[in-house]
């Protein structure tokens, strides 16, 4: 059973499925928060800054999508676990590159649920523990983690995204071994059922244009063609 303190939002605004997610979580040894209205959504997780946050997409006043980017825009890193009616894969993609991490489509097993929960808080503890580092120096190239942002040797201030932070915390937990566009792609995305993108990719271009001095000959952030990427600290 996990600690009593952990909480978990669930943005939903089905009655009973409310009643089950509330039941079963709280059973489970979760402290669990409800909204039934996306407009209320974003407000508490600033309120209660939750462990974990199951979202469905069609709410009334905003959508899944809408609370999930506005989440990640405020760089609330923690877990989100998208529910919906559909199964398509264009909403998964949809849901996945505005920061969800996971996937269910309803109706779900509760059981099934649970296993989510557990695998994404047990991934984000592992990822906080291995991750600790609060400023990065590159040379003279300064990334501050926590403020995110990177201040270059000329003074410029540029601001990185959650994504960005996350996925710099992820190169540099590889302990200065090349990642593969598809471990990225799982780990930072979570983008388990197709790799047929170029998300990672343009992600780096946008990561590197902010933290080189010259990004076009990169001296830190390197690209290893048919391995993957690598972040040079030293």
């Amino acid at each position: 059973m996990p600690n009593k303190t952990l909480k978990i939002l669930v943005v939903e605004d089905e009655p009973s499925l409310i009643f089950t997610l509330r039941d079963t979580l709280e059973s489970e040894g979760y402290d669990v928060i409800v909204s039934e209205d996306g407009e209320q959504a974003v407000e508490l997780v600033k309120e209660h800054s939750p462990d974990l946050m199951i979202l469905d997409i069609m709410l009334p006043g905003k959508s899944g999508y809408d609370i999930c980017k506005e989440v990640r825009d405020l760089k609330y890193t923690f877990p989100i676990i998208m529910l919906t009616a559909k199964d398509q894969e264009i909403d998964k993609v949809k849901g996945l590159n505005l920061g969800a991490d996971d996937y269910l489509t309803k109706p779900f097993g509760v059981k099934e649920l649970l296993a989510r929960i557990q695998a994404r808080l047990r991934r984000a503890s592992a990822y906080s523990s291995s991750s600790q580092v609060e400023v990065l120096k590159l040379g003279d190239i300064v990334i501050d983690l926590l403020e995110s942002e990177v201040t270059l040797p000329d003074g410029t201030v540029n601001e990185l995204t959650a994504r960005e932070v996350e996925l710099i915390r992820y190169l540099l937990s590889a302990g200065g071994e090349p990642v593969s566009r598809d471990e990225l792609l799982e780990k930072v995305w979570r983008y388990e059922f197709s790799t047929n993108t170029r998300t990672v990719d343009v992600h780096i271009s946008k990561l590197r244009a902010k933290i080189e001095v010259q990004p076009d000959d990169p001296r830190y952030l390197i690209t290893l063609h048919g391995v993957g990427y690598l972040l040079k600290t030293a």
